[in-house]
């Protein structure tokens, strides 16, 4: 059924209309920068290939994540990015608990949400740079603790790229640490996720580029701390009627892995539409802002 999805998908990766050109190639580049002004809506659907270690078989463990980005100009010359991720469906492959021999069952629920705030500097100061700084959190939002890790964390999160007409390339990390929540059995955390990024832009809404995200368990014993993935993606933007949309298939091996529960592959699919600036104006002068379309 993934590879039915996944093959429609495809089907929709079509081509724009030659006057939309462009259009289109802004929001190519604008789409994959991170600290964009544009409004967008993500729709993320990961399936992992785990391997649960002991000589077991390999397991799907798959999310969906429901990611808007919304900047919003505090003056001229900086902006601030809010950019939750809300794990809207968590599907964990795990062993019954207290049973022998061992059987595996599965938990689907919520899982963990991740809210970012970012203060970027605009073209305007930056030029081709990209920079963002500000504070990450992470929510115990999941319903049951194999989805999710039952801690409210907290840390820094930063961000530095280079955006051109034809490529953009940077790395966005993003620190945790554990400061309450569930206690017992739930440890403490300490865990990084570094982004790369990196696309080529090419005609008609078209690009292709790096995915995957760099894990870093800091609590894990020394061989299962880091999560490397080797990744691709391809990417399209189709406008629907007046609505721009981007689809995004992309691949990822893991070159290094935790040795219980690594993610040793995952089969992505995104869906991005671009959403109406819903905050028009300057926070510093309250008077210019407009709400709504």
């Amino acid at each position: 059924m993934r590879l039915a999805w996944l093959g429609a998908a495809v089907l929709l990766l079509v081509s724009a209309p030659a006057g939309a050109e462009e259009s289109v190639a802004e929001l190519n580049k604008q789409l994959a920068n991170p600290v964009s002004s544009l409004w967008s809506i993500a729709f993320q659907q990961n399936n992992f290939l785990v391997d649960p270690g002991r000589h077991e078989d390999l397991r799907w463990n798959s999310n969906l994540n429901f990611q808007p980005v919304m900047p919003v100009a505090w003056n001229e010359d900086w902006n601030i990015i809010t950019r939750p991720v809300i794990t809207a469906y968590n599907s964990v492959p795990h062993p019954r608990e207290n049973v022998t021999p061992l059987d595996w069952t599965r938990t689907q629920t919520f899982g963990d949400s991740v809210l970012l705030e970012l203060l970027s500097p605009s073209p305007k100061i930056a030029g081709k740079w990209l920079f963002g700084l500000g504070p990450t959190f992470i929510f115990p939002t999941a319903n049951s603790k194999w989805t999710g890790q039952g801690k409210y964390q907290a840390g820094p999160a930063g961000l530095v790229g280079y955006l051109d007409h034809k490529f953009i390339i940077g790395l966005f990390p993003q620190q945790w640490y554990s400061f309450s929540g569930a206690g017992g059995s739930r440890e403490s955390t300490s865990q990084m996720n570094l982004q790369p990024f990196a696309a080529l832009f090419f005609d008609h809404g078209w690009s292709v580029g790096y995915s995957g995200n760099v894990l870093a368990n800091w609590k894990a014993d020394g061989g299962d701390v880091w999560t490397v993935p080797l990744g691709m993606f391809v990417g399209k933007i189709h406008k629907f009627g007046k609505l721009p949309v981007k689809i995004q298939l992309a691949a990822q091996y893991m070159v290094a892995r935790p040795d219980t529960f690594g993610q040793k592959w995952n089969f992505q699919l995104s869906i991005v539409p671009v959403l109406p600036k819903l905050i028009k104006g300057n926070l510093s002068e309250p008077s210019s802002l407009k709400f709504g379309l």
